[in-house]
């Protein structure tokens, strides 16, 4: 096969890809962290005092997801790899929309806890799968461009999910129940069905794509299985290096404050805009605080995809993390000593910019050093302590909320971790300098949650 040809029929596959799979994976990630964080618009908007809960309460409510979630991420992802990822997938959000259906109906604090413990239960190993997923089907030159446009469903979540949110909050009332309780229910009930058209709609493989022609469905599995044969290691001789490794420590606490200061802002930002009120006496309705609550994201899914573009084409450094985590740093402290409505957003937006910039762009610098095996059990050392990350972010802002009176204290907590993250990412550039763990080729990282 000539060159020209060969570029032409991999530049016709890719496209393909991007098109008939991209966007539907990134739907169910839209809808998987929609209901992630819906409970951050139900609070502020009847869910704390219809429950009673204070905010050290809610925090923990908001939190305690990620327990569940850690204590099955390993068997799901197992398991994932046992039926494959276009059936667990599938499985996982019907599994995950019953679960958040069945908030609707809550009706005390223990009740909540056990719901937000039994969605992590039912949401684990979902973000592994999707990115499993899409690896089945992109080369590694290319996965960072179509991973990138994956994440940026993130983001956009809490653009369209917002107002959406308000707007069924909106309907109070109707079919005798409270607003927060019909969004738990509009926003469930995707989960299902986009579920179920998953286990249709979606293809395990190439070889099984019947969209793809004869030549693309050639080459994707040719690129593929070349790249499965460069990346076979000892894993017991390596990951146990890796666990040991000082290197992957400092890397899962720098992950660990670019995660607390994600959930930080998804879980509270609602809460806070809920207190322009009482802070400086502007008057917003239900809908204009979802619009309100959205104005950050969409600057944020702008940046995260301009900065992923930079650092593709140019290579990521440090500095591709290390700045964006200082400025988050030093601005999310300043947001609550503004003195306006508008003042206090436009700050939180420089914040979720540079959230939303350095995370996907983190997980390629582990694989300055990390390779195969060692990469999988660094990797998941990272990614759990991410997730304690999630659950941590919520219940330490709201204790600290109830301990204070205000949320200025911990948006500063908040800052340190961030501020943490950058100092110890731009530190850690020494490291480049030495050895691969367990490697004869660099491994390709790609994003993992948080997530998820």
């Amino acid at each position: 096969m000539e060159i020209s040809s060969t570029a032409t029929i991999e530049k016709s596959a890719i496209r393909k890809v991007s098109r008939r799979l991209v966007p539907f994976v990134a739907l169910m990630f839209f809808i998987n962290f929609l209901d992630r964080t819906a409970i951050s618009f139900a609070g502020p908007n009847g869910l704390t005092k219809d429950l009673g809960l204070t905010a050290a309460q809610f925090g923990f409510a908001a939190g305690v997801f990620f327990v569940g979630y850690i204590l099955l991420e390993i068997p799901s992802n197992l398991a994932l790899h046992k039926f494959g990822a276009r059936r667990w997938m599938a499985r996982i959000m019907v599994t995950w929309g019953i679960v958040a259906l069945l908030f609707t109906w809550v009706s005390s604090i223990n009740g909540l806890y056990w719901l937000r413990f039994l969605l992590g239960v039912a949401e684990a190993g979902f973000f592994p799968g999707a990115i499993l997923f899409l690896s089945l089907w992109v080369p590694a030159k290319h996965r960072s461009h179509v991973l990138g446009l994956f994440y940026l469903a993130q983001p956009l979540t809490i653009v369209i999910g917002a107002p959406v949110a308000a707007l069924l909050i909106g309907a109070d009332g109707a079919f005798g129940l409270a607003g927060w309780r019909i969004m738990f229910f509009g926003v469930a009930v995707p989960a299902i069905v986009v579920g179920v058209i998953a286990w249709f709609y979606l293809t395990d493989k190439p070889s099984d794509a019947k969209w793809l022609n004869t030549s693309e469905r050639e080459w994707l599995t040719t690129e593929l299985a070349k790249e499965d044969r460069s990346k076979a290691d000892d894993h017991a001789r390596h990951a146990g290096a890796a666990l040991r490794d000082p290197r992957v420590w400092i890397f899962a606490l720098i992950y660990f404050g670019l995660v607390y200061g994600l959930y930080a802002l998804a879980f509270f930002l609602p809460t806070i805009i809920g207190g322009f009120e009482a802070q400086f006496g502007a008057k917003f309705n239900v809908f204009q605080k979802g619009l309100i609550t959205a104005i950050p994201y969409l600057p944020a899914a702008v940046a995260l995809f301009l900065w992923t573009r930079h650092s593709t084409r140019h290579g990521v450094h440090n500095w591709h993390v290390g700045i964006p985590a200082l400025i988050g740093a030093l601005s999310i402290p300043c947001a609550l000593y503004m003195t306006s409505p508008a003042s206090t957003v436009a700050v939180v937006t420089i914040t979720a910019c540079s959230i939303f910039a350095a995370l996907p762009n983190f997980w390629a610098l582990p694989a300055r050093f990390l390779s195969g095996a060692g990469a999988a059990a660094g990797i998941a050392l990272i990614n759990t302590m991410g997730n304690f990350g999630g659950f941590a972010a919520p219940y330490i802002t709201g204790a600290v909320k109830d301990a204070t009176g205000s949320y200025q204290a911990p948006m500063f907590v908040v800052g340190g971790f961030l501020l943490l993250s950058a100092v110890l990412v731009m530190w850690i550039t020494a490291a480049k300098a030495k050895p691969a763990i367990a490697g004869n080729k660099p491994f390709s990282l790609e994003p993992t949650p948080h997530a998820k």
